[in-house]
């Protein structure tokens, strides 16, 4: 092989072009793929096990296809229901969606993927007897040291909620907070407290529990946003409010007086509701008489005034005549429902002076 170097200007690729070696001016041949090939196979013989080359090729494919296997070991699959989060030597770099997705092989990237869309239920103030690990007989065990809490008229009340949650930003969940479980309950429970101490214990005993809620769920939303959680509170549902035990008796009594004034109140509202619009009738009703009544009488006493001034001005042409025929109408009038008896002051003797119009009247009729 040295010889051949040396024949070739001691290079294996020949002389350079243009070379004094043969005086000629042609260009060497060009190098020989095999010979280059032949040769590289044997510096890798110096290294390989046995200083045989006959494996080489092989263990090169297998060397390709496992670097090919650990390439691909780099896509994985996120459900529907579920949230990648990507991990470059142990620290957080990025969060994926759902779908498939790529990131660099293990040792470099790793992925977790946990489930983003599952409801999780945090009891406060009781628990379960499966959570509790002792019976009741009634299926949950109170905790006063936390379902205990202080209104805002300083009454006690024994309020037990739970809070269901599901993950918002699996990334943030996974490193920003370390116990997702105790962080949810403190927040809960710091929420609730705050909620019941600015109310009166009527309401949240009653009608006031939709806005007691409401109003926890955004304390403990805006609590955990604080602490970059990536938790979103879904619904906060109270399982019991109620009076402490020593007391729910003499409380039970209240609310049946309670109940009763609202009976009572309600009872006396429908009657007025009855009697109002009845009596406002009435009212109406003698009112449209007293109006028309008035109208009658206006109308009446307009007639007469015009009646007297007709006679008025007929008395003032013909007095006598006038003063005649009223005298006859006023006597007409006032005989006209009495019983009459005529007498002729002037008839002749033997002549009962006598004529009974009654009953010649009821003899005719």
């Amino acid at each position: 092989m040295v010889d051949d170097f040396k024949g070739r200007g001691g290079s294996p690729w020949g002389s350079p072009p243009g070379g004094g070696g043969n005086g000629s001016g042609r260009r060497p041949p060009p190098p020989d793929i095999d010979e280059i090939i032949s040769k590289i196979q044997d510096t890798i013989k110096k290294f390989l096990p046995g200083g045989s080359a006959s494996g080489g090729k092989p263990i090169i494919l297998g060397l390709i296809i496992l670097a090919f296997i650990w390439i691909a070991s780099g896509l994985y699959r996120v459900l529907p229901d579920e949230q990648g989060v990507v991990l470059r030597f142990g620290k957080f770099v990025k969060t994926t969606q759902p779908g498939l997705n790529y990131h660099i092989p293990f040792p470099v990237e790793s992925v977790q993927t946990p489930k983003v869309t599952k409801v999780n239920r945090m009891d406060i103030g009781f628990r379960s007897e499966r959570d509790s690990g002792f019976t009741t007989g009634g299926g949950v065990a109170d905790v006063p040291e936390e379902s205990l809490m202080l209104t805002g008229d300083e009454n006690i009340v024994n309020i037990d909620f739970s809070v269901f949650w599901v993950i918002k930003d699996a990334g943030k969940f996974l490193f920003k907070i370390q116990d997702p479980q105790g962080t949810v309950k403190a927040a809960a429970e710091t929420a609730m407290r705050e909620v019941i101490a600015k109310s009166a214990i009527q309401p949240i005993l009653t009608e006031g529990r939709a806005s007691i809620e409401i109003e926890t769920q955004e304390i403990i939303q805006s609590i955990l946003d604080e602490y970059n959680s990536g938790i979103e509170i879904t619904q906060v549902q109270t399982q019991k409010a109620d009076p402490p035990d020593q007391v729910i008796d003499a409380f039970r009594d209240v609310q049946a007086a309670r109940a009763d004034m609202e009976r009572s109140k309600n009872e006396a509202q429908a009657y007025a509701n009855d009697v109002i619009p009845r009596a406002r009738g009435e009212a109406q009703k003698i009112l449209q008489a007293a109006e028309a009544y008035k109208k009658e009488v206006v109308a009446k006493a307009e007639g007469e005034a015009s009646r007297f001034v007709a006679i008025y001005n007929e008395y003032a042409k013909a007095k006598e005549v006038t003063k005649k025929r009223m005298h006859l109408e006023t006597m007409e009038k006032v005989l006209a429902d009495i019983n009459k008896i005529i007498i002729d002051k002037n008839a002749g003797s033997g002549v009962v002076p006598y004529l009974p119009l009654k009953e010649l009247q009821t003899g005719t009729n």
